[in-house]
């Protein structure tokens, strides 16, 4: 069979296609990891798994996996921007440490909400009551800050340093918690050292439980 008139390279026929840690590294270098749209993304997958629940009201099959999908990821929204939105809140505004003391608030009263729901199912009394505060609360508390606390923050910090408290958020996300602990630390740096041991010990019993999230 005769050879190619285009002979490879030497360069050309030793590469290697990259791995799939490589793509991912890659990919993740291409993504924009600016905090607003990074938070706005996580409000808009919220509202998407709410308007699903309320759609299958009717439908106890696989509701609750649904929701301990929809609590793993508010609980891990809300640990990373306690590690660090938080504390670049306290910073920069003016009244930055008023307006943490209402978050955490907000989410204190989330995590009670979904800690009486991990417990239940579907068939309870007690479930769709609390599935209905929580989203409730949930959109409420999207809605405030969108209007009001992330125009703020776009405005107080640089295009880089969005990009960076993004790009941590995103990270975090991997080990942070996916269960709600209402009585861990809520404030840094107690939170940065506490939060992967706790979400290890979560992901080990997502595990075991066989809950997916």
């Amino acid at each position: 069979m005769p050879q190619s008139e285009f002979p490879q390279s030497e360069s050309a026929q030793s590469e290697t296609p990259p791995s799939e840690q490589e793509a991912a590294e890659e990919a993740a270098e291409r993504q924009d990891t600016d905090l607003i749209r990074v938070i706005e993304a996580d409000h808009r997958a919220f509202e998407s798994a709410f308007q699903q629940l309320e759609a299958s009201a009717d439908e106890p099959v696989g509701r609750k996996a649904l929701v301990d999908h929809v609590i793993a990821e508010l609980v891990r929204h809300s640990v990373v921007q306690e590690q660090f939105v938080h504390p670049v809140i306290r910073r920069r505004l003016d009244d930055g440490e008023a307006v943490v003391e209402r978050e955490l608030a907000a989410y204190a009263e989330a995590e009670e909400v979904m800690k009486a729901l991990d417990a239940l199912g579907p068939a309870d009394f007690d479930f769709e009551p609390l599935l209905e505060r929580l989203i409730a609360g949930v959109r409420s508390h999207s809605a405030e800050e969108e209007s009001g606390l992330l125009p703020r923050l776009a405005a107080a910090c640089d295009a880089e340093e969005l990009q960076d408290l993004g790009f941590k958020v995103q990270a975090a996300k991997s080990y942070a918690p996916t269960r709600p602990h209402p009585h861990t630390p809520d404030s840094t740096p107690a939170n940065l050292v506490i939060g992967p041991g706790v979400g290890l010990v979560d992901h080990i019993r997502d595990a075991l439980g066989n809950r997916d999230v």
